[in-house]
């Protein structure tokens, strides 16, 4: 039994003996591999200090036969990857003779003299020189999994390599030691145990292609640029649909000016035609992509370029950015005029997003600009554009970036915002800005607030938000005072209940972020009697060694809520078992009750734990919890990898109440809004409609107990007030959203790319009359902010029909 109480916990001896085992962390491991494996992996290429030009990726064929990689990629995934973070794929093509090696090519950078030798194919990853995962995979299709448990589960794995200190890796630990001037490499045998730390070693890097040949001295040649203009154009490469007719094909002497440099991160710049055809969906603006070395050109230079056209995807089901790869160009003169902007407001961008496809690539459909927003975006990709005073939609990020709407309105929300309404009703005129220009980032601001005047840059495109401008002149922010909100304290026979996503707290935070979050519960949200609380992780977060408990989190938590004015909050929880709830690795992240034992009351049953389903059991004084806290079905494969719902019975002024703290599988995996698959496959929606099946059918069996009994269920469900989720969740009536009782245009708790969107919620049973709900906005709407989730509350008052 694992109950733990406000400043104890039980342990029965048995838990108390495993909990004194230290988990080992689960490992990647790909089938030991006796023919092709990953022989080496440097990142340190072009870096200060490093001899090498570039970062490289070598493999091996231990086999006794060729082995053939023209259906195998090389993938690469930062050492500790973040929500955000993709796989970055690098296609592979030809064969290893049995003993021979095959070289993987990456980003060159600035530093180094020594050229690799000739490469069997070029990547454009710009690989870290101490901490990073480099996979061999049966496909092209870029990896999904984040720990190194899901990426042992991926049978396209043929061999992987986690290095310095890589989350994602095969055994125990890591290949230590890689660095600017050192690789990771297989010793001579090539032996897989599927241990890296064990297999691989740092050392000089030795880089060998597929001819035996290795470096040689001095830079790599350049051809020299074009000197005269080609027969092919801009438009003729941008062509009629998503997909460049030329793609694949070298071009020569394509002319353009350019309109905008981008000298960090994708290095390269963009070129437009002075000369356009005159059709509208053929682009005259296009990428150069000049990889990790920094462009010699400046804004208003005429050029000359030659080079490979390619489609680039950016990430996992997105559409693609055609541009013109390892270039080669020629500035023909300075100080040209640059072609006029195309202006975007709500006259010329359509009330359509985007064609269908049936579930499929819309990539070789024809471009229709005149109608679907996303066509006339993808016509005017690489091109410059520019709005003017328009409304912020998403507050700045963390990365200087900001969404803003060129349709005021569009949807409005009652604060500022544009609300994500149905998934046939898409916002059309959301862009996400950001900067070109280090010097002069996008300003700080919250939703609802302008940018006033002008804005101008080039219209890109990314993984992360589609469509953007790259912004080569800002307007200025007018700050339109958004302000936090504060809702009203509950009355003395009123219970109020609330949910607050804390974004993986643990006891290892700032002291700040705990202060922000505890005056948001006892200042914002009034002190309710009940707080739900979602992602407390264990007490040293994402630190991997089998750490269950949240003691010093809460103990933490609770104390900075009384410095705040708030009450002396006990709390309930049931801690997971260890990495099998889902969440950051190690953080072993789960629902907690917070309760004001001077308002409301715990009532503890024992016989709850990780792996208990609780029940509802019929009595002569009523329903009752089997156990209290516990889990809804946690054996069920709904749970699996994923947050159990916490169940907890409670007394308010005599009478119970059952409250269920959820927070439902995340939508990570599902296809874009923006991207290439026209409608998108919402996959993650499957585990989620399972989810709250699982919620519906406890609920249920408690009113079937007692028709009348009062059910909270709340928390982060991860779905919207108009998914299958909710249909599932509600079926039969058994649960009311209480999101539905708002005005639409204050339906919100969530912003994601610019769109106002509900992902938590508040749900009653028919036995809970007449109650008084409220979505705190606190958080999602402001560039500073504790959590990226608002907060909610609802109120009943138990002389106004609550009990019956």
């Amino acid at each position: 039994m694992q109950i733990h109480r406000s400043g104890s916990v039980l342990l029965t001896g048995a838990v108390a003996v495993a909990l004194a085992v230290t988990a080992l962390p689960a490992a990647a491991q790909a089938a030991p591999s006796a023919t092709a494996v990953i022989s080496e992996v440097y990142g340190g290429g072009g870096n200060s200090g490093a001899t090498l030009t570039r970062d490289f990726v070598e493999l091996a064929n231990a086999g006794s036969a060729p082995f053939e990689v023209g259906d195998l990629s090389v993938q690469y995934l930062p050492g500790s990857p973040s929500a955000g973070s993709q796989w970055q794929v690098s296609e592979l093509s030809g064969s290893i003779a049995p003993g021979g090696r095959y070289l993987v090519a990456q980003a060159a950078g600035t530093g180094g003299t020594v050229a690799l030798p000739t490469a069997d194919t070029t990547g454009t990853v710009a690989m870290a020189a101490g901490s990073g995962t480099v996979a061999l995979v049966s496909g092209t299709a870029p990896l999904t999994c984040k720990s190194a448990a899901d990426c042992a589960a991926d049978t396209r794995i043929v061999d992987l390599v986690g290095y310095g200190s890589a989350v994602v890796r095969e055994g125990s630990g890591p290949v230590p030691g890689a660095s600017a001037t050192a690789s990771v490499a297989r010793a001579a045998s090539l032996a897989d145990t599927d241990d890296n730390a064990a297999d691989l070693a740092a050392g000089a890097p030795t880089p060998v292609n597929t001819k035996g040949e290795t470096s040689g001295g001095g830079q790599e040649p350049e051809e020299p640029g074009p000197t005269e203009p080609g027969d092919v154009r801009i438009h003729d490469i941008q062509g009629t649909t998503r997909v460049s007719p030329l793609d694949g094909t070298s071009v020569t002497g394509v002319p353009g000016v350019v309109t905008g440099v981008r000298a960090s991160g994708s290095r390269g710049f963009w070129i437009q035609d002075t000369a356009p055809d005159g059709d509208l969906r053929t682009g005259e603006g296009l990428f150069v992509y000049t990889g990790a070395t920094a462009p010699a050109v400046k804004v208003g230079d005429a050029v000359l370029v030659s080079g490979k056209v390619a489609e680039y995807y950016p990430g996992t089901g997105t559409q693609s950015l055609t541009q013109i790869t390892a270039p080669r160009f020629t500035v023909l003169s300075s100080g040209n005029a640059l072609p006029a902007p195309v202006v975007l407001d709500a006259r010329s961008v359509p009330g359509r997003y985007v064609p269908s496809a049936d579930g499929g690539a819309i990539d070789a459909l024809p471009l229709d600009p005149s109608r679907y927003a996303l066509d006339l975006y993808e016509a005017l990709e690489g091109s410059r554009v520019e709005f003017a005073d328009t409304r912020v939609t998403g507050a700045t990020t963390a990365y200087d970036e900001i969404w803003v709407t060129v349709k005021p309105r569009e949807n409005p929300t009652r604060r500022g915002g544009t609300l994500y309404a149905s998934y046939e009703d898409q916002n059309t005129g959301r862009l996400k800005v950001m900067s070109l220009d280090p010097a002069r980032p996008v300003p700080t601001a919250n939703v609802g607030d302008v940018l006033k005047g002008r804005t101008t840059g080039v219209l890109d495109y990314a993984s992360y938000g589609g469509y953007n401008v790259q912004a080569t002149e800002l307007g200025t922010v007018v700050d339109k005072k958004l302000r936090r909100e504060v809702t009203r304290k509950q009355k003395k026979d009123e219970l109020a209940v609330a949910t607050y996503n804390v974004e993986n707290l643990d006891a290892r935070d700032d002291q700040a972020k705990f202060d922000t979050l505890a005056e948001g519960v006892a200042v914002n949200l009034s002190s309710p009697d009940i707080v739900s609380l979602e992602e407390i992780q264990d007490d040293n977060g994402a630190v991997n060694d089998g750490t269950t408990g949240s003691e010093a989190t809460l103990k933490r938590f609770t104390d900075a809520i009384v410095a705040k004015g708030g009450p002396r909050y006990a709390w309930r929880y049931i801690a997971p078992e260890n990495n099998k709830d889902g969440g950051e690795p190690g953080g072993n992240i789960r629902n907690v009750f917070l309760f004001n034992p001077q308002r409301v009351s715990f009532t503890d049953r024992a016989g709850g734990d990780a792996t208990t389903p609780v029940r509802a059991v019929d009595t002569w004084k009523g329903v009752e919890l089997s156990a209290s806290p516990g889990r809804i079905n946690p054996a069920s494969p709904a749970w699996a990898d994923s947050r159990k719902p916490l169940v907890g019975e409670f007394v308010f002024r005599g009478k119970p109440v059952f409250v269920i703290g959820n927070h439902f599988a995340s939508k990570g995996g599902d296809q874009p809004l923006h991207g290439r698959y026209q409608e998108p496959t919402r996959s993650s929606e499957t585990k989620r409609i399972q989810q709250a099946a699982e919620v519906n059918t406890f609920v249920a069996a408690l009113l079937k107990a007692d028709r009348s009994a009062r059910v909270v269920a709340l928390g982060d469900f991860n779905d919207f007030e108009f998914s299958p989720t909710m249909k599932a969740l509600t079926k039969g009536r058994a649960l009311k959203p209480l999101i539905a009782t708002l005005p639409p245009s204050e339906r919100y708790s969530y912003v994601f790319d610019g769109n106002s969107q509900t992902l938590d919620h508040i749900l009653t049973s028919p036995g809970i009359r007449r109650p008084d709900y409220d979505v705190v906005h606190i958080n999602a709407e402001f560039a500073d902010q504790a959590s990226d989730h608002d907060p909610q509350v609802v109120r009943v008052k138990v002389g106004g029909g609550f009990w019956h």
